[in-house]
């Protein structure tokens, strides 16, 4: 383990958690984490949450301490990108023109936004979000409040800034072309319990709406135009439709590519001591038995960690069970599970009505998914259920008196 040389191609939190892993497995061999950005590795859910209203500020995003990857011998460089990779020469070359060697790469190199290409997308004022410089920008207009903000897009990304531009005072309207929001990852009765809160709050939602064009003067935007003609008075817009793996290095270099970098369960790409982790990868997961790509951060946390260990020679697989989280307004929630396998309708323990719940999804009488929302400490016991496949009844899941470890 002391001689090899690895390079990890994206300095995100997958990039820098497989170093930290690397390095706590006990490699002593070189390590350099490469980042386009001038930011040490930090994560992302704060850009829509805490950081974006002010609440928190950068440093609590690192994932590390500054000075970690030099105390632990990680040459972060920063502000320049892998341009390619020649996997038969065991190299890569960086936009700055440097050469480097591999014995094994990591290629982290995660996702960008889903751009909006209609008229009047390149006026001012029209923000996306997936970094701090956008975070930042996106708080300085809204951080005084009394904005107009057209939210394009009805996912989390949408809902949460949603949720956090309100809180700051400013006139809020979702927008996009599902009957419910967030109805793709929840289905339509917890969606729109999460739809109905943000209403509660004075944010107008805009369901089966696509925008076909931005309209302004001077260069700034000032409208968003729906189809069927209806203009959304707009001070600033946010555009949050999704966001694109970065697949362009891999397919450059001749790698297998789908909905992202395809992998095998341990993380394995087509090429010889290649290796996928993060938003960019399309990994093989033996419990779905199919490719599943995931953007959540806890997806980052444990494919870093797995690529590392498999890199020291480690029987290590792709196989944590999915968890995400949000926080919208007074909503707390986690979940847990695979939503593809999930039947439509959950099974309800708790309130639905007053947001405390927890909501069960099953397949064949077991449980596949699982969500709490402002009922805490129990994603342990959710996520039990869910891994030990095990069969359960329906009338005992709603039922608030049998404690979930029973079950």
């Amino acid at each position: 383990m002391g001689t090899t040389s690895i390079v990890i191609a994206g300095a995100g939190l997958a990039g820098a958690t497989a170093a930290e892993t690397l390095r706590s497995e006990g490699f002593t061999g070189d390590i350099t984490l490469i980042g386009a950005e001038p930011h040490e590795p930090y994560i992302r859910p704060p850009l829509s949450k805490a950081y974006l209203a002010g609440s928190e500020d950068a440093s609590a995003a690192l994932v590390k301490d500054p000075g970690w990857y030099a105390e632990n011998k990680v040459d972060l460089r920063q502000q320049t990108a892998v341009e390619s990779v020649d996997p038969a020469g065991h190299s890569v070359t960086l936009t700055d023109g440097t050469n480097l060697g591999y014995g094994q790469l990591l290629l982290a190199t995660g996702a960008s936004s889903r751009r909006l290409d209609i008229p009047g997308a390149d006026l001012e004022g029209i923000h996306y979000l997936r970094s701090l410089e956008e975070s930042s920008a996106l708080h300085s207009a809204l951080a005084g409040g009394g904005k107009k903000l057209v939210v394009i897009g009805l996912g989390w990304i949408g809902m949460e800034v949603g949720a956090t531009a309100r809180q700051l005072g400013n006139d809020v309207t979702l927008v996009g072309p599902e009957d419910v929001p967030l109805g793709h990852a929840l289905g339509a009765l917890i969606g729109n319990q999460f739809a109905d809160r943000h209403r509660r709050e004075g944010v107008i939602i805009r369901t089966g709406m696509t925008p076909l064009e931005f309209s302004g003067g001077e260069g700034t935007v000032e409208e968003v135009v729906l189809e069927g003609g209806e203009r959304l008075p707009a001070d600033l817009v946010l555009v949050a439709i999704g966001a694109v793996p970065n697949t362009a290095l891999a397919k450059a270099a001749g790698l297998a590519v789908t909905n992202g970098i395809d992998t095998d369960q341990s993380l394995r790409t087509s090429a010889a001591d290649v290796f996928a982790a993060g938003d960019v990868a399309n990994a093989y997961h033996p419990a779905l038995g199919r490719p599943l790509r995931s953007e959540h951060w806890a997806n980052a946390i444990a494919q870093g960690k797995t690529a590392a260990r498999v890199m020291l020679g480690q029987d290590a697989v792709n196989d944590d069970i999915p968890y995400f989280y949000t926080d919208q307004f007074d909503i707390g929630m986690e979940y847990s599970g695979y939503f593809p396998w999930a039947t439509a309708e959950p099974v309800i323990r708790g309130d639905l009505d007053a947001m405390e719940f927890i909501a069960f999804w099953l397949r064949e009488g077991r449980v596949v998914a699982g969500m709490n929302v402002n009922v805490w400490d129990v994603q342990d016991d959710i996520q039990d259920l869910i891994r030990s496949g095990r069969p359960v009844e329906a009338v005992d899941l709603s039922n608030a008196a049998k404690e979930l470890k029973s079950l």
